[in-house]
């Protein structure tokens, strides 16, 4: 079979039976992959066609270390020839899932020093919601129950995660959220506190924010929000929940973006770039003083577990990850390179007349979309047009159109340097240019 046969075989084949995540599925049913990737290296994907693209996305924000990284396929190798998974239940351990514990205690913030391993970001929102629950119950307040999150953000597709995400498409899906979740405007502090003042303290569990939000447009909170939530929270005493799944491990030019605001969570969740997307896997993370009250108040068994909860593989992956972070200094480099990248942003800022509100920090970014006669968005979504554009031209990218935005996001691999920066830029340019010219 030629080449172009085999991609048509594919194709067909991934209509027929591939039920793709957050994708059109009538798309998908009548026109297939627009790739089917085959390849993966540095900050470069190639699909059968043998075309390279630059992964502008880290795929899902996940890829930090790149890709074609030789030494976590061997860290999986070596661990799965010798203890490829065994359960944790029961108090059973082994040694991977004891050293990355002890390892993201480390390198996590302040007193934040258990694990609760899971498989990815959504488990680990649902995990968090559970245990900030059950921590208020054995505290004798179990009436604190209600999670506050904010517009926009996004937490995740299980049923408490989709129920926590501010993104009203995810809500239109299914009419059975769960309940005791609120929502209130992005970076509004009186919104927050009335929130609070309406429904009582006493009945609020915690409350959850992604230091930068990602998938809700790379929203960055202005200077002094998130200091003044974690006085709101202690004011109220009311658990503050860190979503870190898509920050953490150097995407912001920090290990972890809450250190950006000098702010120590209750709870932290990480996932995504603690493997860099090669295995997956999750956590959440407490403080010592809430594990400590864990212990001492609880009684039985806690029931609360997945299968794969402190998987043998997937944690010798994530400690060869962070091995790599720290040895290669890739937070230093998202930093700089982060640097460069806004840089070019303002530079098409000033070029192109359909470029609004242009933002980065570290190497996640965006660039927003607008009619320059009004300075508001087009009447229809045109960064989904620019998305086309950039994959013509080698570059994959993202696009946001809920909730007013026309937004296209950025989150390259953290290994990038300045000269595949530049081609980022460039193409980017290009994409833009062509679609401001069809307008």
């Amino acid at each position: 079979m030629n080449q172009i046969g085999l991609m048509d075989y594919l194709i067909d084949l991934d209509k027929k039976h591939f039920i793709h995540p957050t994708s059109s599925l009538k798309q998908q049913h009548e026109t297939g992959a627009p790739f089917i990737f085959t390849e993966g290296k540095g900050v470069y994907l190639t699909d059968i066609t043998e075309k390279k693209v630059l992964e502008g996305m880290s795929s899902l924000w996940n890829v930090n270390v790149g890709y074609g990284r030789e030494e976590l396929a061997e860290a999986a190798r070596e661990q799965m020839e010798k203890l490829a998974f065994t359960n944790s239940f029961s108090s059973m351990s082994n040694e991977p899932a004891i050293r990355l514990a002890a390892k993201l205690a480390e390198i996590t913030p302040g007193d934040l020093n258990a694990v609760f391993f899971t498989s990815g970001g959504s488990e680990s929102n649902d995990t968090a919601y559970k245990l900030v629950r059950y921590y208020w119950k054995l505290k004798g307040l179990p009436k604190k129950t209600k999670i506050i999150s904010r517009k926009k953000g996004y937490h995740g597709v299980n049923i408490g995660a989709t129920s926590a995400t501010g993104i009203s498409p995810f809500h239109q899906m299914t009419s059975s959220l769960a309940p005791d979740f609120l929502h209130v405007d992005t970076f509004s502090l009186d919104s927050l506190r009335g929130c609070i003042e309406k429904e009582g303290a006493e009945t609020i569990a915690a409350f959850i924010a992604e230091p930068v939000q990602g998938a809700g447009g790379v929203n960055i909170a202005p200077d002094g929000y998130f200091q003044e939530i974690r006085k709101i929270c202690d004011e109220y005493n009311i658990l503050f929940i860190a979503d870190e799944v898509i920050t953490g491990f150097g995407r912001t030019g920090k290990m972890f973006a809450c250190e950006h605001y000098e702010v120590i969570p209750d709870v932290m969740l990480i996932a995504k770039g603690i493997t860099s997307g090669y295995i997956p896997l999750g956590a959440v993370v407490v403080t010592e003083s809430i594990q400590r009250e864990l212990v001492d108040l609880s009684e039985g068994v806690l029931l609360h577990g997945y299968t794969y909860s402190g998987h043998a593989t997937a944690c010798a992956v994530g400690l060869k990850n962070i091995e790599i972070i720290e040895r290669e200094n890739l937070v230093e480099n998202a930093r700089v390179m982060g640097e460069e990248l806004l840089k070019g942003f303002y530079e098409i800022q000033r070029e192109i007349d359909i470029v609004g509100d242009v933002r980065a920090i570290g190497l996640i970014g965006a660039v927003e979309i607008v009619d320059p006669v009004t300075n508001h968005r087009f009447p229809t979504l045109i960064a989904p047009k620019v998305s086309t554009e950039a994959a013509k031209r080698g570059l994959i990218v993202r696009t946001v159109g809920f909730e007013g935005m026309d937004t296209v996001v950025f989150a390259p691999p953290l290994i990038i340097n300045k000269q595949e920066v530049q081609e980022l830029i460039s193409i980017l340019r290009d994409s833009l240019l062509a679609v401001q010219k069809s307008l």
